[in-house]
């Protein structure tokens, strides 16, 4: 039998740690106008020990975000420009003959920061994709026969452009299911291109000072671990997660023809974790369903398979998501 769980006491625990939000979002607010989405969609991967796959057109502070939130944890940030003729020991690092030395000496690459913005990572060859996924999901990586804890805390954002398709190398599914959320971003409302505008004219540039530690993050990611999942909201994400596998059993047979494949284990574990920093965002010590709602579409987009049909019919996952959301028992 399990330990009985104080949610009084996690409640508390959550509220020791309020202004950390209040940090973030704060420090955020001074270089991002809106996408409130975006930046809570990198909180929870963050909270969740997880990475981040950002769909959007250029141009809509993705790089810009990631940038900020490292600035304001004070943490290290790299960018990769991924390219055609990229290299794995671009990204991880490589082996170089020191001639003064007279031996090889390791040359780490890019990976080895906390904030890592893995920018059009469909641009590069699947190699190059296989050493960054690789470094994700491991949190190591090594180079010759040396290997390297990656820093902690680990974040990757990679981007990919939804409309340019020429010279691209689409991510295969068991790779993208490496990422905890899959974010698809959209253009900001007229009054935010409006503060956008003034913001980039004026001649006073928003710096951003650092106001949290990435140590702080780690005791934050602690206390997200133990926020209560009750049984019953647990049955609620297994049933989600086995809708998108057999839909014939909760009613919705007008999907067996559309998924051509259902989500795997790592769906079911994405939306406990990502409900979990959901609640956290919330200030709560418990999860409720509407945490595992709000993070649902983010965690299942990119691992529900889309048959000829659906896409003939240009049937989105976020489509069969809501549906099945719709159609599932809620506690």
């Amino acid at each position: 039998m399990s330990e009985p769980v104080n949610i009084r006491e996690l409640n508390e625990l959550v509220a020791s740690k309020n202004n950390f939000v209040a940090l973030i979002t704060q420090g955020m607010d001074r270089t991002i106008v809106g996408q409130k989405h975006l930046v809570d969609s990198l909180l929870i991967a963050l909270l969740a020990n997880g990475h981040v796959l950002l769909e959007g057109v250029p141009g809509l502070a993705k790089t810009l975000a990631i940038k900020t939130l490292a600035q304001v944890i004070d943490a290290k940030y790299n960018r990769i420009q991924f390219t055609p003729d990229l290299l794995p020991a671009d990204v991880i690092g490589t082996m170089v003959y020191s001639v003064k030395n007279e031996q090889f000496q390791i040359k780490k690459g890019p990976i080895f920061a906390n904030f890592v913005l893995a920018d059009e990572i469909n641009r590069a060859p699947a190699k190059v994709q296989s050493a960054l996924l690789e470094a994700m999901q491991e949190r190591q990586v090594t180079i010759g026969e040396t290997t390297f804890r990656l820093d902690k805390p680990f974040l990757v954002m990679a981007t990919q452009n939804p409309i340019e398709q020429e010279g691209t190398y689409p991510l295969p599914e068991a790779q993208v299911d490496r990422f905890l959320l899959k974010v698809v971003i959209g253009y900001p409302s007229r009054e935010e291109e409006k503060q956008i505008i003034r913001r980039n004219l004026s001649p006073v540039n928003e710096t951003v000072a650092p106001l949290l530690r990435p140590e702080e993050i780690l005791e934050v990611q602690k206390i997200v671990e133990q926020i209560y999942i009750d049984e019953k909201i647990e049955r609620y994400i297994v049933d989600i997660v086995f809708a998108t596998r057999y839909p014939g059993d909760y009613n919705l047979k007008d999907l067996e023809g559309i998924i051509s494949f259902g989500a795997s284990p790592r769906a079911s574990i994405g939306l406990a974790k990502a409900a979990k920093a959901y609640a956290f965002l919330r200030q709560r010590g418990y999860v409720i369903p509407e945490d595992v709602r709000a993070v649902c579409h983010d965690v299942l987009r990119h691992r529900i398979g889309l048959s000829y049909e659906a896409e003939a019919n240009n049937i989105s996952a976020d489509e069969i998501i809501s549906e099945i959301l719709d159609s599932v028992e809620v506690p």
